[in-house]
């Protein structure tokens, strides 16, 4: 059975589903016998003690891999499993009413949710969740459901679920997890960012597949066509072990740029950066031949904790990949918290349309702690002068302003502290909303650089939800005024001779890379694994015919036909790339 999704990160994988978070528990209500009941409670106590079980255990890796401060997350939900009130209220209700333990279990865990919910207090409120998620875990262990979270998969598998969200992620272990696919997201969400990070074959948007898929099932994940095969025959699973073959030979043939410079066949040489979120990602970055790390997302750092980081946290990491990545610069760029990356101890709140609400500057400016904290980490760990601030979600000059001012006291405390830091550190600005591209003359003599974040420019630009799989197919990346807007950021950074970059994932497809190369745009940075993919195209093509295709362009009203003429510009210079094009280009015709 085929099910067809949005290519996330490609790759075919061939493998046991892992079902992961699907809410489906179907809750029993039957009655039961007064002789029934020692059994139905002791079916109680069991469940318990094999939940606290899992979640110790689930603490104990978190642990190990992150730290104390990170795994007291679970002490909440350890607290849950022993509330006396909760325990002693289902055994009553056991008792008085004689139905089955799951259904008077489900009705007690709603009844004292509601009332944590109603309590004006934050941080009670907050409990209400603890109680619903240990709650399905118990309730899962009572009806013999088997249920893997990506801390606890210890076999080798795809998962599935219906969302992974960025705090999930760090316990992604590509010893065992080969791919993931995902009832909901797009291209750009950050769950198909985290998959081209990991270098994971990803499937997103397939709307129901966790309601299509049993534990167990066998899968094939088509990352580059964004297909699933679910239970496929013989017949089909051979012929994905050629197509396989297939894209391993490619990705071998590539890794040979990895040594090689990025640049084009009359000589122009470009700039290709890796895009990072953990400090370990560096490594990575290094082996496919990243010169820099151009945008370094701190946002991990806020996430699977019930506090703050501290200054010397952010210190220690920044410290490590500035120390790796030396002499090559950092582009640290400063939390990005909201859209789809959100926190619960903050008491941020929940809002209609959270990418255009209390998020990444505006939030730092209103909570200026917590920004500072991190400036004076970030300045701290400077200490080869290699590392650069770019501040996400600009909107205006005031906001850029505000930012800099904020910086300049940090610099002056520190100081003032004792600590002997660099100054003269690069800022730049995320050029990633229109009302910010139509304003880069003004930003310019206020910022060193600019770096163009496509997924939100876009995302704006187009009044499209980048994670709403619904409307996935309006998300595009060569729409004229789309073009319009990056053609005038590239071309505002020149004038006032400041550098120019591209983070976002448009950088990172090499459909676009000769066309933004005709644009002028020189520094790109993106996932390491597409590093030499890029090198490859750019050594494969002149400046010169870069800039006739953005000439050619230009004079195209539809984002379609603009497509076509960039995949068959690939095509003519480098036919080995056509297996990417439905991965790179969407529904395109790669015959």
């Amino acid at each position: 059975m085929s099910h067809k999704g949005i290519a996330a990160s490609p790759g075919i994988v061939i493998g046991r589903a892992l079902l992961l978070d699907r809410d489906d528990l179907t809750i029993p209500k039957h009655e039961i016998k007064e002789e029934d009941l020692p059994k139905e409670i002791a079916r109680f106590e069991d469940a318990l003690i094999k939940t606290r079980k899992e979640m110790i255990e689930m603490q104990t890796r978190i642990e190990d891999k992150m730290g104390t401060k990170h795994a007291e997350i679970f002490d909440a939900h350890l607290l849950v499993l022993e509330d006396r009130m909760l325990i002693e209220e289902v055994i009553r209700r056991l008792e008085k009413e004689k139905r089955c333990v799951e259904f008077v279990f489900y009705e007690s865990l709603q009844k004292f949710a509601k009332a944590f919910s109603s309590i004006e207090d934050e941080y009670l409120k907050e409990r209400a969740a603890d109680i619903q998620d240990v709650g399905r875990r118990v309730l899962r262990n009572l009806l013999g459901k088997h249920h893997e979270t990506l801390s606890s998969i210890e076999e080798k598998g795809i998962v599935i679920a219906y969302d992974l969200a960025p705090s999930e992620t760090v316990f992604i272990n590509k010893s065992f997890v080969l791919g993931f696919a995902t009832d909901i997201g797009s291209r750009t969400s950050h769950t198909a960012i985290i998959a081209r990070s990991l270098e994971i074959p990803a499937i997103v948007g397939l709307e129901d597949i966790t309601q299509r898929v049993e534990y167990g099932d066998t899968i094939i994940l088509d990352g580059i066509h964004g297909i699933i095969e679910i239970n496929p025959n013989e017949k089909l699973i051979a012929h994905y072990r050629e197509e396989i073959k297939k894209f391993e030979e490619i990705t071998r043939n590539l890794s040979v740029f990895q040594t090689l410079p990025a640049v084009t066949t009359d000589d122009h040489k470009l700039k290709l950066m890796a895009n990072i979120e953990l400090p370990s990602e560096s490594d990575s970055a290094l082996i496919h031949g990243a010169v820099g790390i151009g945008l370094y997302r701190t946002e991990f750092f806020y996430m699977n904790r019930t506090d703050l980081p501290t200054e010397q946290e952010h210190y220690e990491n920044y410290k490590i990949v500035a120390d790796k990545m030396y002499p090559h610069e950092v582009v640290v760029r400063t939390m990005d918290l909201g859209g789809d990356k959100f926190l619960s101890h903050l008491n941020v709140p929940n809002e209609l349309n959270p990418f255009m609400g209390w998020r990444a500057i505006r939030f730092s400016l209103e909570k200026k702690d917590i920004f500072k904290t991190q400036l004076r980490a970030i300045l701290r760990a400077n200490e080869h002068g290699n590392l650069k601030i770019l501040y996400p979600l600009i909107t205006n000059l005031e906001e850029l302003i505000q930012a800099n001012l904020v910086l300049e006291v940090v610099k002056k405390e520190l100081i003032a502290d004792g600590h002997t830091i660099n100054t003269d550190i690069g800022v730049g600005a995320m050029i990633e909303v229109p009302s910010a591209a139509l304003i880069t003359d003004l930003l310019a003599p206020h910022v060193d650089f600019f770096s163009i974040g496509t997924n939100d420019l876009i995302q704006y630009a187009l009044a499209v939800d980048r994670v709403n799989e619904h409307i996935a197919y309006l998300y595009d990346p060569a729409h004229p005024g789309v073009l319009r807007f990056i053609d005038k950021i590239i071309r505002d950074a020149k004038d006032a001779n400041i550098r120019v970059a591209m983070c976002g994932e448009m950088a990172s497809d090499p459909i676009y890379i000769p066309l933004l190369i005709g644009m002028g745009l020189e520094e790109f940075s993106v996932p390491s694994a597409f590093i030499s993919e890029i090198k490859k195209v750019s050594r494969s093509i002149s400046r010169t015919e870069c800039q006739k295709l953005w000439s050619q362009v230009q004079k195209i009203s539809t984002g379609k036909e603009i497509q076509k003429i960039l995949v068959e510009f690939l095509r003519l210079k480098v036919p080995e790339l056509l297996l990417y094009n439905s991965f790179h280009g969407g529904e395109l015709d790669s015959t």
